[in-house]
C-alpha cells in the first residue's frame, strides 16, 4: 500500500507552491493532486517497504527450509543407494 502521509506531503508542497492569489483554490488543488497521485501510483506494481521486508523474511525462511530438505533428500538417496548395493 502507498504511504498516505507521503502523498499528503507531496500534495501540500504543490499547494504551497501556488501564488498568493490562488491560495483560495489551494485546498481543491491539494485534493485533486492527491487523487491523481494515488490513481497513478495504484497503476504501478509497487509494494510498501514494510510489505517488501516481510516478504524478504518469508523468502529467507523458505530458502533455509529448502536447504534442509535438499540435504535430507540427498541423505535418503545415499541410504537408498547403499541398501541397493
Amino acid at each position: 500500500m502507498i504511504n498516505a502521509k507521503k502523498l499528503e506531503e507531496i500534495a501540500q508542497q504543490v499547494a504551497n507552491a501556488l501564488p498568493p492569489g490562488l491560495k483560495n483554490v489551494a485546498d481543491e488543488v491539494e485534493s485533486k493532486t492527491k487523487q491523481v497521485l494515488q490513481g497513478q501510483l495504484n497503476k504501478l506494481d509497487v509494494v510498501s517497504r514494510e510489505e517488501f521486508d516481510v516478504q524478504t523474511q518469508v523468502l529467507l525462511k523458505t530458502r533455509e527450509k529448502l536447504v534442509v530438505l535438499e540435504k535430507q533428500v540427498a541423505e535418503l538417496i545415499e541410504q537408498s543407494n547403499q541398501t541397493n548395493e
